[in-house]
């Protein structure tokens, strides 16, 4: 199985670019991963927050394949624990998935598009965090749940 992760936008932030850099690499070692960052939409007077969702949200939909299983990163998602999440991880690398999709979307959010192709919705927090932060805490729960699937010492460190 391979993860993809896509993202909105770059992340400006040196320290969220260096911590994501380092799980990206620390991820490398466990399971095949490639980071997407598509373009972000710029922001104006003249372009609705409905209509930079909707733009943001046709450039996402175009990088899925059919078979790809689809997870939006939402505030509105299942909050598991990281034990959980492992959980999960490993039922899908278990299931047959070829391609295990984690979406991070924009300022704004997703477009209906994307809501309705998504098979599932996950919360990293009940706290709000920046689009950019929630990268650098996805991936760093991404790299604990495979340490916890493989058994490695990393989660209880």
């Amino acid at each position: 199985m391979k993860v993809i992760f896509i993202q909105i936008g770059k992340t400006d932030q040196s320290y969220i670019r260096d911590g994501v850099a380092r799980y990206e690499s620390r991820l490398k070692h466990y399971i095949p991963l490639n980071i997407i960052t598509v373009p972000e939409v710029k922001r104006s007077k003249k372009i609705s927050e409905n209509r930079i969702k909707e733009l943001e949200g046709n450039a996402i939909s175009d990088l899925f394949k059919s078979q790809d299983h689809i997870i939006l990163l939402d505030e509105g998602g299942d909050q598991p624990d990281s034990v959980k999440f492992a959980g999960l991880i490993e039922k899908y690398m278990i299931s047959g998935i070829k391609r295990l999709v984690f979406v991070s979307g924009g300022a704004y959010g997703f477009s209906s598009k994307v809501y309705e192709r998504a098979h599932s919705k996950l919360s990293v927090s009940k706290m709000t965090f920046s689009h950019q932060m929630i990268r650098l805490l996805f991936l760093e729960q991404l790299y604990r749940a495979m340490t916890i699937i493989r058994g490695d010492p990393y989660h209880h460190g």
